[in-house]
């Protein structure tokens, strides 16, 4: 005879199963579960698996039990699962399952692009159709109300560039040449780049977030419900007004840059406001300028893009929200970055 009795629950089921595996098998087993007070799904699956156990090298009887619990083993070993703790990953898997995700987002955007460009021919084939208020509500968003910080921003670069070039620059004698630094670098490389990777920080964001709030509302299947094409009146309006302002803000950021670099070398160099625009003039050509305002719009619709393309992949909830939101100022900022270092390069090779 093997008598059950107490509490057959998740909390007792380790001490239960250790007296359970001291019963031999030599015997018939007649199980009596009369004094069990308290069953719940973890006690009736430790049943389940010792009746089974004993039952292969011993006939087994149960007697005692009540209607509820034959009702819950019955219920259960319908569809009995058991739950193996998961495996931990190597590192090769791991590696693995990270390039899919990898691959399968590069495939995804790549497929995003091309429905940008579809969205955009049928846009320029049929001007009616162009949304041109809401352009200018993205360029005033995106560009004007984002003044205030690239300006101080592109300060604050200027001075330090000014600043710390100063310091080895005296050693030499060749304070002057400070203009030369300040200069070429903030109109070729610093401002575009830190415009183009503020405003990933601040406008991409703010498209992922503004797309997949309205992807978890619905709002963009209920678009495509009344035939409306998402990537006509959410996506391009958005991309258009980033490439119409981050130029603009690029040739604003390269003018404050400059001036925070004037700043900076009146007060550490003494060279006065005239003599830094006399050797401004003679070092700073146009192509200068040129060069980095045409990073502008490639950054701007990287940017855009991203952003966009990141909004569209929000699940419905408000933790996915947030990952997008996170995963596309990162995206943004790496390809800001790794653009501007093949601008370099082309740049380099065409001697420019």
């Amino acid at each position: 005879m093997l008598k059950a009795q107490g509490h057959w629950t998740l909390q007792s089921v380790p001490e239960i199963e250790r007296q359970l595996q001291q019963v031999g098998y030599d015997l018939p087993i007649t199980w009596d579960v009369s004094a069990v007070s308290e069953f719940d799904s973890a006690g009736v699956l430790l049943f389940s698996e010792y009746f089974i156990e004993f039952s292969e090298h011993t006939p087994v009887k149960v007697v005692g039990y009540t209607e509820n619990q034959k009702e819950m083993y019955d219920l259960l070993k319908q569809d009995h699962v058991v739950i193996e703790p998961p495996k931990e990953e190597s590192l090769i898997e791991t590696l693995g399952r990270n390039t899919v995700i990898l691959l399968k987002d590069i495939r995804d955007f790549i497929e995003f692009i091309g429905h940008v460009f579809y969205a955009l021919f049928h846009t320029i084939t049929n001007p009616k159709e162009i949304r041109v208020k809401e352009t200018v509500y993205h360029i005033h968003q995106a560009g004007f109300n984002a003044l205030i910080i690239i300006g101080l921003t592109s300060f604050l670069v200027g001075m330090v560039i000014a600043y710390q070039g100063s310091v080895q620059l005296a050693k030499f004698g060749a304070d002057v040449f400070i203009v030369d630094t300040v200069a070429i670098s903030i109109t070729r490389e610093l401002g575009p780049m830190i415009t183009a990777i503020v405003i990933a920080g601040r406008s991409g964001s703010a498209y992922t977030a503004e797309i997949g709030a309205m992807k978890i509302t619905e709002e963009t299947a209920a678009m495509r419900t009344m035939g409306f094409d998402p990537y006509t009146f959410l996506v391009l309006p958005r991309i258009i007004a980033m490439m119409v302002s981050l130029p603009l803000l690029i040739f604003f950021a390269d003018i404050v840059g400059i001036f925070g670099g004037m700043v900076a070398s009146g007060m550490q160099l003494g060279i006065s406001m005239t003599q830094f625009i006399d050797r401004l003039y003679e070092v700073l050509e146009v192509k200068h300028y040129i060069l980095g305002m045409v990073k502008g719009p490639v950054f701007a619709f990287l940017i855009a893009s991203v952003g966009a393309f990141r909004g569209f992949q929000v699940s419905h909830n408000t933790e996915s929200l947030g990952l997008h939101t996170t995963a596309s100022v990162v995206n943004g900022i790496f390809l800001v970055i790794a653009f501007d270092a093949l601008f370099s390069v082309i740049y380099t090779e065409l001697d420019l």
